[in-house]
């Protein structure tokens, strides 16, 4: 109790003493009013009220000043205060805003509200140029609760997070502050530095509460939630919204403010619902407070984002700048729920900043030193929206018994009852762990692992692992093995791997790995081995076509420098062909019988597809995402890749010192990818690449290059950019120069929200297009369309596409794919 009491009673202390201007924010009825905007008259200088009504102003020097309280639906109120010392006091009592239609003139041949919406989009860019370079500091308060959390969830024990769920299973499970410094200057990225940050429960904790997470502008066309919400004043937002002219009311200067409401035109557009109030003669934003449904914005747990914003006027800028936002959630998914907000004040405005012409990197978030290092003192003084009481009891709660969960005696204790072998091991895997040295090892279930090919028949995995991680896992050493064993060749395979990541700055690894396995023909595995478990087991077709390898490697990746990534590996190898050992099956059709193992002569059973031989592989590959930007935090450099630009990839292999002379080979890839987010129309995803060989006539089959195939008319690996939908996996795998085609675009929504009776389903619309292009071969072309976001409530993951392929000009045939999507 000593703790708690005592950083309750230096709280207070510290409230008290270093407080500037605070008070409460009522309604004439006495209810407190949250999120109230509330600034120095003409200045950016301001912040809001927390949940229980009460705002803290924060400034240096005493005198008079003309206070503003603003608040969406109330009357904005504006009080002279004379300060002679601090903290001072001044509450405020706000009227309910006289919302009237008396002063509008209504013109029978077009809505009103129709006029001010065409005039402020005739105005949005113009406004966005008067933002286009400025300064402010931000700040930001995160918090995420859980309301009555289900004990288990698929079997697995919830527990209570860390302490962070009571009696009623409900709690606060997240809790953060950021207070930075931002920088902005067209057509750049918006800069932030972090200057001070916390996290409930944990003070070495480094806040994700930046701004460009929370960067929402009306002013742009879209916002991206998820999925890209079309704004109620974007260039083509009268497609998508109906506009009502609620009322208008003058604002503390005068300005006449016209309160629109905005309802979506179709049922799961992606459109927001609620209101926009906007400023006459200027068509500026005033004020927004809307609201999107997880289902239109397609996020699959959340019920409802809403965003409230308000912006203030200054007359020496003659600029409408938001200075508040909050940020809600509503979610609930796998019976849990709970809701969210991030309460954000921008403050202290610069529209005239000096950069120098270097000023703006590819950096563009930082931390100070010892940011998340700064005392209750400073959080007194600085934080400029005060804690209520739930999030002051948070930061007691955790940080008290934070100390608790570091020590030996309680991490022992968890690590005890964690560790502790349970029957559902046997089925899930077993995982021994402890805390205090930060190491764990996981143990698979050779239940798991079970499936069958042709080759081995049924067989299994056990995979054995150690992993040691350091420095809060900024490093970790990885050592393991995996053990399969097939009962009808009755072969026992083992590999063993060693991993180490030095980094998380410029994710430098180094592996080495060795031993004996199974390998498919392309090393890209287009097969799983369930689906070719079932494929081959209830339809008598054993896709899967695998060779023996013996081998060892090591690999070495690194970012070298900024969007430049650079992967090596070098391996001995030694392939050994297989063939089949059993023809069990399920279900044995008359007319169908398993293939070869043979993936170029399907009913050759006895000969092998190559000699049995050892090669040396060389692999060098580069990635280069251009204009790269990237977060530099205390924990690692994470990058943010320019969709402007597409990915290019480069790579050689070279095979050296084969026993079969004719197997070595020179190849050369290329590779370009991109993701295209095309307004309101969707998202164009594409992969480019080709390659050709060299000094490669005769080279062993397992190092052509193979095309992604499908024959199971099924796709569950959720991507569908690098393989083909209706493709033999082996028929144009090719030694010579070859190139493949692969695009999509979604429309999400944007086509079948438009169909009566359809826009009910929320379904997204997609076509795609698959080619594939060799030296000896006319080129094999897919065409598809296909529908996803499939399925019932909130679990929408599934996809269902017709395709067609032709072979040059000829039709080959047409299949129906199902899958997932994510």
């Amino acid at each position: 109790m000593t703790k708690p009491l005592l950083f309750l009673v230096t709280f207070f202390i510290f409230h008290t003493s270093f407080s500037q201007l605070t008070g409460r924010v009522t309604s004439a009825s006495g209810e407190n009013l949250p999120v109230v905007s509330v600034y120095l008259n003409d200045t950016y200088i301001g912040t809001t009220t927390n949940d229980d009504g009460i705002y803290e102003l924060n400034f240096a020097k005493t005198g008079e000043y003309s206070v503003v309280f603003q608040y969406l639906g109330y009357k904005t109120l504006k009080k002279s205060v004379t300060i002679t010392s601090f903290p001072h006091t001044l509450n405020a009592e706000l009227i309910e805003e006289d919302i009237s239609l008396n002063e509008v003139v209504i013109n029978s041949k077009e809505n009103p509200a129709d006029i001010i919406i065409r005039k402020t989009i005739e105005a949005r860019e113009a406004n966005l140029e008067k933002q286009n370079t400025f300064s402010a500091n931000f700040y930001s308060r995160g918090l995420l609760k859980i309301k009555n959390a289900p004990e288990k969830i698929f079997g697995q024990d919830v527990g209570d997070l860390g302490g962070a769920l009571d009696s009623t299973r409900s709690g606060i499970i997240y809790l953060s502050e950021t207070i930075s410094k931002l920088e902005y200057q067209a057509p750049k990225l918006l800069k932030e530095k972090i200057i001070a940050s916390k996290v409930s429960g944990d003070d070495n904790g480094f806040s994700f509460n930046s701004a460009n997470s929370v960067n929402f502008n009306f002013y742009d066309n879209t916002i991206t939630l998820g999925s890209e919400i079309i704004s109620p004043i974007a260039d083509y937002a009268f497609n998508y919204y109906r506009y009502q002219l609620v009322g208008v009311f003058y604002d503390d200067k005068g300005n006449l403010i016209n309160k629109i409401e905005i309802t979506p035109k179709r049922e799961n557009d992606k459109a927001f619902s609620g209101f926009v109030y906007i400023v006459e003669d200027d068509w500026s934003l005033y004020a927004v407070d809307v609201s999107v449904t997880g289902k239109r914005a397609q996020v699959i747990p959340v019920d409802v984002f809403t965003i409230k914003q308000s912006y203030t006027y200054s007359e020496t800028d003659a600029i409408w700048a938001k200075i508040s936002q909050v940020f809600e959630f509503k979610f609930g998914i796998l019976g849990i729920t709970g809701d969210g907000y991030f309460t954000v004040v921008y403050s202290d405005y610069d529209f005239s900043p000096n950069f120098e012409d270097d000023h703006f990197t590819r950096e563009i978030l930082s931390f100070e030193d010892n940011s998340n290092k700064k005392d209750a003192i400073y959080w007194s003084t600085k934080r400029p929206v005060p804690l209520t009481q739930p999030e002051n009891k948070d930061y007691i709660k955790k940080d008290s018994i934070q100390l608790v969960k570091e020590s030996k005696p309680y991490l022992d204790s968890i690590d005890g009852a964690n560790n502790a072998f349970k029957i559902g091991d046997i089925i899930s895997g077993y995982s021994y762990q402890n805390s205090q040295k930060s190491y764990t090892i996981n143990v698979s279930s050779p239940l798991k692992g079970v499936n069958f090919n042709t080759v081995q028949g049924f067989n299994s995995f056990l995979d054995v692992n150690f992993m040691k991680e350091y420095d809060d896992f900024n490093k970790y050493l990885s050592i393991g093995t995996k053990i399969n064993y097939g009962e009808a060749d009755d072969r026992l395979r083992a590999v063993a791997y060693f991993r180490f990541k030095f980094n998380n700055i410029n994710d430098r690894f180094i592996s080495l790995s060795g031993g004996i396995k199974t390998e498919q023909f392309n090393s890209s595995a287009p097969i799983s081995p369930l689906i070719n478990s079932i494929s081959s087991l209830f339809f008598e077709d054993n896709y899967m076509k695998l060779y023996d390898k013996s081998f060892a490697e090591a690999k070495f990746s690194q970012e070298l420098f900024n969007g430049f990534s650079f992967y090596s590996s070098l391996a001995y190898e030694r392939r050994k062909p297989l063939f089949n050992h059993t023809d069990y099956t399920f279900i044995n059709e008359d007319r169908d019988s398993y293939t070869s193992n043979n993936p170029r002569d399907p009913f050759n059973y006895t000969s092998a597809n190559f000699s049995t031989h050892n090669i040396v592989k060389l692999n060098v590959n580069a990635r280069i995402n251009f204009a790269q930007s990237f977060y530099s935090r205390p924990d690692g450099k994470f990058n943010v890749t320019n969709n402007k630009y597409p990915t290019l990839t480069v790579g050689y292999e070279k095979g050296l010192g084969a026993s079969e002379s004719n197997y070595n080979f020179d190849a050369f890839k290329l590779g370009l990818q991109q993701e295209v987010v095309v307004g309101n129309k969707g998202v164009l995803n594409y992969n480019v690449k080709g390659g050709f060989f060299a000094n490669a006539d005769d080279i062993a089959f397992i190092d052509y290059h193979h095309f992604n195939g499908n024959q199971t008319n099924v796709n569950f690996r959720g991507s569908y950019l690098n393989s083909y939908k209706n493709l033999p996996y082996y028929a144009l795998s090719t030694n010579n120069n070859y190139a493949e085609v692969h695009a999509q675009h979604n429309f999400k929504g944007f086509i079948l929200n438009k169909i009566p009776l359809l826009n009910k389903l929320n379904y997204n619309m997609l076509i795609s297009t698959n080619i594939a292009y060799t030296e000896s071969n006319k080129p094999y072309t897919e065409y598809a369309i296909g529908i996803d976001n499939l399925g019932f409530g909130k679990y929408r993951f599934l996809r269902i596409d017709y395709v067609r392929s032709y072979q040059g000009s000829g039709f080959i045939s047409d299949a129906v794919l199902f899958g997932i999507s994510f």
